[in-house]
């Protein structure tokens, strides 16, 4: 592992390894706040302080919803794998073993971490890195930790400019960090350059009851605009960074992060087990979850604004996906609906200039059309307007600002498979609803 890409201080761990997954880029725009700092960690109030939001229509999730036993969804979640210490002396070997990371059929991500028979410890490190990135809006996951001396679960995010952009200067929001020995205490923070390691800027939260947050699940959240975090518990506001939280130094959290599930062991933070300390311990997740906040277009939640970056489906209705037909990518074909399956031809990247790309070409308004029923293909991506869309999160309108028009099935509702694409005036009805 590099040197500059280590990290180290008392409440806070080493953000990265040796091997990150890259994939297909994909990127989310939406709100959330960024902090950083050299402020010292303070106890939020355990008076109900109650969170004051714009949160909006619900952008992207993972429901983990698969067989018990299965994989989380590939197209999304990458893994951090190896041992070395991870820049903070910890213990345990990330794996892509299905016995420290799996879907446990009742709806739950379940990160398990192990002591194996030669006494070593395993673990998992999941990350979107490459596949599914976010800029603002409120990102929140439900999670029951798990407990013990020496471990270490983490809800936390990095620059999606990573690894290409070194750490602190890629920027690092923790939403959520447990160590062991406090079993009734989070704490969220972020790193940047100037306010990293011992110098981010921290808080954290006590359990208004002084129970343990691994006794059951809890939402931790981060709330995101630009220039400003803010973090809650079960919707309890608790630490908030602005652009001037950090005075002369770069505010590095206006652009596109990843996320990252993890859980630790050891560590100069946490220490290490000890014989108090009950193996194998489970963080369970039971969905993650980021809402539009309005920040990405400025005009409060449900307004029309920048299309939402990422790589996935864009649906109609629940089984129908945008396709491309027979996955031939070449210039001039009709795109469609299809029954979801999964494959390429379905998956399409939404890009920060308002273009939606499948097979390396781009969604396409036939001949620069402005006219009712013009055509929608593929189309070798030429930087024109016929290839920019912007997102309505109210309607679940994809517009194309040049003719003013909507992404539209032909022939109406019901929709179908074998639907073709054209543009057509804005209804709201629902072969114009999409969703990512």
């Amino acid at each position: 592992m590099h040197p500059a890409n280590q990290h180290t201080r008392p409440g806070g761990r080493q953000r990265f390894g040796s091997a990150i997954a890259a994939v297909a880029a994909a990127t989310v725009a939406l709100g959330v706040v960024g902090l950083v700092g050299t402020a010292p960690a303070v106890a939020a109030p355990t008076a109900a302080a109650p969170l004051a939001t714009d949160t909006g229509d619900l952008i992207w999730s993972q429901e983990f919803n698969g067989a018990a036993g299965t994989a989380p969804d590939a197209s999304v979640w990458g893994y951090d794998t190896g041992a070395g210490g991870w820049g903070n002396s910890e213990l345990q070997t990330y794996t892509t073993s299905r016995s420290n990371s799996a879907v446990d059929g009742a709806g739950n991500l379940v990160i398990t971490a192990r002591q194996e028979s030669d006494g070593s410890y395993t673990s998992a490190r999941l990350q979107t890195n490459d596949k599914f990135e976010v800029q603002y809006g409120r990102i929140e996951a439900s999670i029951q930790i798990p407990r013990g001396q020496g471990i270490w679960p983490a809800f936390w995010m990095l620059g999606g400019d990573f690894p290409a952009t070194s750490w602190p200067t890629t920027g690092e929001i923790d939403i959520m960090e447990n160590v062991g020995y406090e079993p009734a205490t989070v704490h969220g923070t972020v790193h940047g350059p100037g306010y990293s390691g011992g110098n981010g800027i921290t808080a954290l939260y006590n359990h208004p009851q002084g129970w343990s947050f691994a006794d059951t699940y809890h939402t931790f959240a981060v709330d995101w605009s630009p220039g400003s975090i803010t973090w809650s518990v079960d919707g309890v506001q608790y630490h908030q960074v602005t652009r001037a939280s950090v005075g002369s130094n770069t505010w590095v959290f206006d652009k596109a992060y990843f996320l990252i599930l993890n859980v630790a062991v050891g560590g100069s933070w946490p220490g290490n087990p000890d014989s108090t300390t009950q193996l194998p311990q489970q963080m369970k997740v039971d969905y993650v979850r980021v809402y539009d906040n309005g920040s990405n277009s400025g005009s409060g939640s449900g307004g029309t604004g920048a299309l939402p970056t990422g790589t996935g489906t864009v649906r109609s209705g629940a089984s129908l996906c945008m396709d491309v037909p027979w996955g031939l990518a070449y210039d001039g074909n009709r795109v469609q609906l299809a029954t979801c399956n999964g494959n390429k031809a379905q998956q399409w990247t939404r890009g920060s200039d308002g273009t939606l790309t499948a097979l390396g070409r781009c969604l396409d308004v036939t001949s620069s059309g402005t006219t009712n029923g013009t055509a929608v293909q593929l189309w070798g991506c030429n930087g024109t307007k016929a290839q920019e869309w912007t997102y309505d999160a109210s309607t679940k309108a994809l517009k194309n600002p040049q003719s003013g028009k909507c992404l539209d099935a032909v022939d109406g509702v019901p929709v179908h498979d074998g639907q073709k694409l054209q543009i057509w005036d804005c209804a709201g009805t629902a072969n114009q609803q999409w969703t990512f």
